[in-house]
């Protein structure tokens, strides 16, 4: 069965202007293994984050970095792409409408990895915003910055930074509507079932 672990939890610290703190915000970093040999990173956290990165190879997943052959960029912000690196085998994917990067595959339409894990727009804190969608023992979406912390769904709060407000809405309700679980850019998975009469 496809699985899904969670290689660094994110965290997401603001400053007394409420902007956020660079040296304190990483993204969270996930691996989906699925039925038919794919391994698969979402986000790659800020560079400093490495070091947890390869711990969690090692200790949690017992495979290589270098087994990876997919990496999905959910957007292009440094806190998301810090660790690159670390998957000199993996195609690496973003959608296209940021800032272009050296060796990333740019898509203009959406994209079905393997089966049941679906590469999707989610757009509104960016142009360029994706999420993966993964069909295993329920539906997880793997979200990056289209719900940045569990609060967001839980408030009907798009993100502070968002380049579309009503697209960063629709694309929550997106998620919402699709999903069981969300694994949000800077925290821990959650369920969402109670949360989605918020967004009918």
């Amino acid at each position: 069965m496809t699985s899904i672990d969670i290689l660094v939890i994110g965290h997401l610290e603001r400053g007394a202007d409420g902007s956020v703190v660079p040296s304190g915000t990483w993204s969270t970093s996930s691996l989906v293994r699925t039925d038919d040999g794919h391994n698969i990173v979402v986000d790659t956290s800020q560079g400093y984050m490495g070091a947890g990165i390869r711990s969690s190879f090692k200790q949690i997943v017992r495979i290589f970095p270098e087994d990876v052959d997919t990496v999905v960029l959910t957007h292009g912000h440094p806190d998301h792409i810090g660790n690159l690196g670390l998957f000199r085998n993996a195609e690496v994917l973003k959608f296209s409408g940021g800032d272009p990067m050296d060796g990333v595959t740019l898509l203009d339409t959406e994209k079905e990895i393997a089966k049941g894990v679906r590469f999707v727009r989610t757009p509104g804190h960016t142009e360029d915003s994706g999420s993966l969608f993964v069909d295993a023992d329920r539906r997880y979406a793997l979200v990056g910055d289209a719900v940045p912390l569990q609060e967001n769904l839980e408030k009907k709060a798009v993100p502070a930074l968002n380049c579309d407000p009503d697209e960063a809405m629709a694309s929550m309700k997106r998620i919402v509507q699709y999903a069981d679980v969300v694994v949000p850019g800077h925290g821990k998975p959650f369920g969402i079932s109670a949360l989605k009469r918020l967004y009918k």
